[in-house]
């Protein structure tokens, strides 16, 4: 079989393993049926239907032939490490990690790393236009998440908050 569309075909590879991923872990739970489902019902509908959507993509690009083959370029390093280090680091500050000794820094200090490291995979920092950005996203996810739906979650640090 030769591939016809790389970028396509790669794609589908992917969504097919991320669907059957969550479609098989979904068998470790309950399923249920249509009038009652249990809590495995959902993902594994979803993960399926995200594997067969895969599928259609993976034979698309096996059939349908593009211009150029569509290839695969090489990796972008910058935005790949930019966008995990922000989350990884959204999440190591939101929680803190207590076995290193990083306490909890709260949501809005969280909030303000993702968006500053997130914002360097596009190249150069315009700060002004990042921190507006960091002050909307805090502000407004202050309101969703702590004042609206009442979720437990520090919005300063231990030592500012008291």
């Amino acid at each position: 079989m030769r591939v016809k569309n790389q970028k396509d075909f790669l794609a589908g590879l992917l969504f097919m393993a991320v669907g059957l991923a969550f479609a098989w872990g979904a068998t470790h739970y309950p399923i249920g049926r249509g009038a009652h489902m249990g809590p495995g019902y959902f993902p594994l509908v979803l993960g399926a239907l995200l594997a067969f959507i895969g599928a259609l993509v993976v034979f698309k690009a096996a059939v349908i032939q593009t211009e150029g083959g569509n290839k695969v370029g090489p990796w972008a390093w910058r935005p790949l490490l930019c966008i995990l280090g922000a989350n990884f680091t959204f999440g190591i500050l939101l929680a803190g990690l207590p076995s290193v000794g990083i306490p909890s820094l709260g949501l809005v200090a969280a909030i303000y790393a993702l968006t500053f490291i997130a914002s360097l995979a596009s190249g150069p920092l315009r700060f002004l236009e990042v921190f507006i950005l960091a002050s909307v996203l805090a502000v407004g996810s202050s309101l969703a998440f702590v004042e609206l739906l009442q979720l437990q979650l520090p919005l300063w640090p231990a030592f500012v908050a008291g």
